[in-house]
C-alpha cells in the first residue's frame, strides 16, 4: 500500500468491526460518478493529525466502534481522536486525544469509544497508500481507494514532519439528540408543506446506517407517488424513497439517485451523524 520505498511501518494485528484508512477524501469527482468519501468525522481526524505533527489532511485510520490493535515497526507518534477511547501501550492505559511516542515494537490497542461510532488513529507521516484520484481514501461502495484493513495488514509511514508540540485536548461526546439545520429543495415541491413535516418530525438511526448514508425511522415524510428522473446527488442530501424515511447521504453515496431530494444538510453538520449510533433521537431545523 505504498507509493516509495519507505521503510517506516505499523502492523494491523486486529481490525476491529471495520478498519479503513481515510483522509479528506476526493470531492469534485461527482461528473465521473465518484462520492467524496474521506473522514465522516473530519475534525476528529484532523485534530488526531496536528497532535501528531502532520498535516490535518495526511491518511489516517477510521474505526468503527474501535477494538483495533496495532504494533510499532518504528519509532513514532501516535494520537487516537473522536468520542473518549480507553487506549492501552502493552496493556499500560494511557490517554486518548494526546500524542503517544513509542518505541519499535510497542503494541497499541484501542477499545470501544463511551459513545459515537467512529475512532480515530494518525500515526506520524502519515499513512502512505497509494493515492487514487488525489486522495488515500476507502470508498466502499465505488471501491476506489485502499482495501478494507485486514488483520496483519502492514501499512508503510510517510516521512514524519516537524512536531507541533500539541497537547492533551479534551474528547468530544456523541450527542444522545441531534436537532440538524437543513434546507429546503430541490424536490421540496414533492412534498406537502415540506418544513413543516421536517420540523415536526421525529426520528431515530437505523442500525442499517452506513458510510453511504444515515437511514432514520421515525415519522413518515408525506410525498407524492412516483419517482423522478435520475439525477446528481452531493453529500448531506436528505432522500426519501417511497417508504417516507429519510436517507442523509454521506461520504460514500452514489452520485445519481430516483428519489426526490426533500432537503440538504449543513455540511458542518454531518460529522454528527458520522458519529450517531442507531437509536440516536433526529430532529430537523429547516433554514433559510
Amino acid at each position: 500500500m505504498s507509493g516509495n520505498t519507505s521503510t517506516r511501518t505499523v502492523t494491523i494485528l486486529k481490525t476491529g468491526p471495520q478498519a479503513l484508512v481515510q483522509d479528506l477524501g476526493r470531492p469534485g469527482n461527482a461528473h465521473l460518478g465518484v462520492p467524496p468519501s474521506g473522514a465522516l468525522d473530519q475534525q476528529s481526524l484532523k485534530l488526531a493529525n496536528r497532535l501528531v505533527g502532520n498535516e490535518e489532511g495526511a491518511a489516517g485510520l477510521e474505526l468503527l466502534l474501535g477494538g483495533a490493535e496495532l504494533r510499532t515497526e518504528t519509532a513514532c507518534t501516535i494520537a487516537v481522536t473522536g468520542p473518549s477511547t480507553e487506549v492501552r501501550v502493552d496493556g499500560r492505559l494511557e490517554d486518548s486525544h494526546q500524542p503517544l511516542h513509542l518505541a519499535p515494537g510497542r503494541t497499541v490497542s484501542i477499545g470501544t469509544p463511551a459513545t459515537g461510532l467512529r475512532t480515530y488513529v494518525a500515526i506520524s507521516g502519515g499513512i502512505d497508500a497509494e493515492e487514487e484520484l488525489g486522495s488515500r481514501s476507502t470508498d466502499l461502495l465505488s471501491g476506489i481507494g485502499p482495501d478494507p484493513l485486514r488483520d496483519n495488514d502492514v501499512l508503510r509511514l510517510g516521512t514524519p514532519g516537524q512536531p507541533n508540540h500539541a497537547d492533551v485536548v479534551p474528547p468530544a461526546q456523541a450527542l444522545q439528540t441531534l436537532v440538524i439545520p437543513i434546507r429546503l429543495g430541490p424536490r421540496d415541491d414533492w412534498f406537502e408543506d415540506a418544513e413543516t413535516q421536517l420540523r415536526q418530525g421525529v426520528w431515530t438511526v437505523s442500525d442499517r446506517s452506513n458510510r453511504v448514508g444515515a437511514r432514520l425511522n421515525g415519522t413518515k415524510l408525506n410525498r407524492r407517488d412516483g419517482e423522478i428522473p435520475s439525477e446528481g446527488m452531493i453529500t448531506g442530501a436528505v432522500q426519501v424513497p417511497p417508504d417516507g424515511q429519510p436517507v442523509v447521504f454521506l461520504n460514500d453515496h452514489p452520485t445519481t439517485g430516483g428519489y426526490p431530494v426533500i432537503g440538504v444538510v449543513d455540511h458542518h453538520h454531518l460529522h454528527f451523524l458520522g458519529q450517531a449510533r442507531p437509536g440516536t433521537t433526529v430532529r430537523f431545523k429547516p433554514v433559510d
